[in-house]
């Protein structure tokens, strides 16, 4: 009994003599201890920088493709001129219609979800057994009550609502502004930032190479997969004929930023439109679930594989345990970086500094 609490004792001492001396692990602990800290504190003042990082980043792939034929400013002015063209698009073109079609979506769901509720109303007679008539009509008036309040919550303007539009323009005059910056004076701003870094940080740089290469590609492959899934989504729903085509399409692509999660809140939208429309006996109803079901199972099977082979290796749980963690912290970009900061945390963990070979000969 003696002889197990001395080892166990001296197995702790050991672990306190191979880590605590270690400076670099001190060095990646003060790191990410300091940096959690100023981006949980100064997250509201600074999140058009975090957001300027964040598609500086995004673009700085492209830059480097450039540079192996042009010097390093024509290519960060090309790929600019590029980011700028698209979110022009986006911010005048494609924003309006969605803004128009969101809507005439709010206006009609309450019609939807009397619709979906008369179909839903009589399960209850084909299982009686099953489904209780009560519970069920108690379920959807408390579904439809939710429903109706949040829409009135995003047609409604109040003096927030005013707040978010300014904060919005500043954004849109910041984000751009420092995203240029970003990439045109990149090894200016590395080298200062490597300034207030510990000498003896080899650890933390070979944890952000790994970090970095796959953050790097989980991102731009998200953005293609986001991509993708949203022109094919629009152009099938829009050869079916399916109502707000443009607004559900952006939906089938935002919803891989929430993974497995999305999928299922996008099913929704989509089937409740299309049944709205056609109801459960037309055709056009069969061939949007047919179209539905082969999206999303070409985007599970081809698109993830293919785009996210070597960005992810994390377990499901991990991952479903990462979106509620960081998305209870940060909300909207918490889930959308919660792969990359559980890759970090795997990093981490991975080249932490462990006890030798020895250790383990000890008796436990």
């Amino acid at each position: 009994m003696q002889r197990n609490d001395f080892s166990n004792l001296q197995f702790l001492k050991d672990s306190i003599k191979r880590i605590l001396p270690n400076s670099q692990a001190v060095a990646l602990a003060i790191i990410l201890i300091v940096g959690f800290l100023l981006i949980t504190s100064l997250a509201d003042v600074l999140m058009p920088v975090f957001i300027a990082i964040v598609l500086a980043y995004l673009l700085e792939g492209m830059v480097k493709k450039l540079e192996h034929k042009l010097k390093r400013l024509p290519a960060v002015l090309i790929v600019f001129s590029g980011f700028m063209g698209a979110f022009s698009y986006l911010l005048f073109g494609l924003m309006p219609m969605l803004y128009k079609q969101l809507k005439q979506l709010l206006q009609h769901t309450p019609d939807i979800i009397k619709s979906s509720q008369a179909e839903i109303l009589k399960l209850p007679e084909a299982y009686p057994q099953i489904i209780s008539a009560d519970k069920l009509r108690e379920l959807m008036f408390a579904i439809q009550q939710e429903a109706l309040s949040y829409g009135q919550d995003l047609l409604s303007f109040s003096a927030s609502s005013v707040v978010g539009i300014i904060s919005v323009l500043v954004y849109l005059i910041l984000v751009p502004v420092l995203i240029f910056f970003c990439l045109k004076d990149k090894k200016i701003l590395l080298d200062w930032f490597a300034k207030f870094l510990p000498r003896d940080r080899l650890l933390s740089v070979n944890v952000w190479v790994e970090v970095d290469m796959q953050l790097g590609n989980y991102i731009r492959g998200k953005f293609v997969e986001v991509l993708i899934l949203g022109i094919v989504s629009y152009m099938t729903f829009s050869a079916l004929g399916l109502n707000y085509a443009v607004l559900l399409s952006v939906f089938m692509g935002l919803q891989v930023i929430i993974p497995y999660v999305g999928a299922t809140l996008v099913t929704f939208p989509v089937l409740g439109v299309a049944f709205f429309q056609w109801g459960f006996g037309g055709d056009e109803f069969m061939y949007t679930v047919i179209a539905y079901s082969i999206i999303q199972a070409i985007d599970g099977v081809v698109l993830v594989p293919l785009l996210f082979s070597e960005a992810v290796n994390l377990h499901p749980a991990a991952i479903i345990v990462a979106i509620l963690f960081f998305g209870g912290l940060w909300g909207f970009w918490g889930v959308f970086f919660a792969i990359p900061l559980a890759t970090l945390v795997k990093a981490v963990v991975s080249a932490w500094p462990r006890l030798d070979d020895k250790m383990n000969t000890y008796e436990m």
